[in-house]
């Protein structure tokens, strides 16, 4: 367990899939923790096994006379943990995806609506798909009206043929992980789980904080299919 948490942390982005990259010191820290325990466990049953072989001898003198050899163990052997370990190491868990999306399609309930700050100069601008969301649901400025954004994440599918550009918002790690989606139109519909990059303009579709508000809607101009980022997840 301490070489696979070493390996995933130290010699690849895979820790990324579960954790946030400030908890990487953490990490590195506990596996080598766990090491040194592994260590002084095999040191301990070394000593352990050589003592009980000693014990043996001196508790048997006459088995040379009769021929016999007794061999005494203190009960069974505990298997191996070592091919679950090698299991983790060469097929570790995929990151969250469009199941976990799935599961929070329920509309969460409208808070915290105001205005934003101003969107940068220029266009597009690039925005995380939680930051769009709540630019789109919550803001009364209407700071995304007219703007062109551009945003990154993996497509999931709804009813009537909708599709989404959909990203997981992580405080911690993956097992708190929150869903955030935006409704992409005027383009066709990737394959689930494609990750894509899309850039359009937003598409009001009611007053901000209304149920009607979301999900919020992107008229795509283009769509184009991109590589799973190394670090799948939004941060808060």
């Amino acid at each position: 367990m301490a070489a696979a948490m070493l390996r995933i942390t130290l010699f690849s982005d895979l820790y990324l899939w579960d954790v946030q990259a400030g908890l990487r010191p953490y990490l590195i820290a506990f596996g080598v923790l766990l090491g040194l325990l592994g260590v002084l466990a095999a040191a301990w049953a070394r000593a352990a096994r050589e003592g009980d072989g000693y014990a043996d001898g001196n508790a048997h003198p006459d088995e040379g006379a009769h021929g016999h050899a007794h061999s005494h163990t203190a009960g069974p052997r505990l298997a191996s943990s070592r091919p679950p370990v090698s299991a983790l190491q060469l097929f570790p868990p995929p990151a969250l995806g469009p199941y976990s999306a799935a599961r929070e399609d329920a509309q969460r309930a409208a808070v915290g609506v105001g205005t934003f700050p101003a969107l940068p100069p220029g266009d597009p601008v690039d925005l995380s798909v939680a930051a769009f969301g709540s630019r789109a649901v919550y803001d009364s400025g209407r700071s995304l009206q007219g703007r062109t954004v551009r945003l990154t994440g993996f497509v999931t599918h709804g009813d009537g043929g909708t599709w989404y550009v959909t990203r997981l918002l992580v405080s911690c790690c993956a097992a708190d992980a929150t869903t955030n989606k935006v409704r992409v139109r005027s383009a066709d519909a990737p394959a689930t789980d494609t990750w894509v990059t899309v850039t359009g303009i937003w598409h009001p579709t009611g007053k901000p904080g209304s149920a009607a508000a979301g999900p919020p809607v992107l008229d795509a101009t283009t769509v184009r299919q991109v590589e799973e980022p190394s670090d799948p997840y939004e941060k808060r």
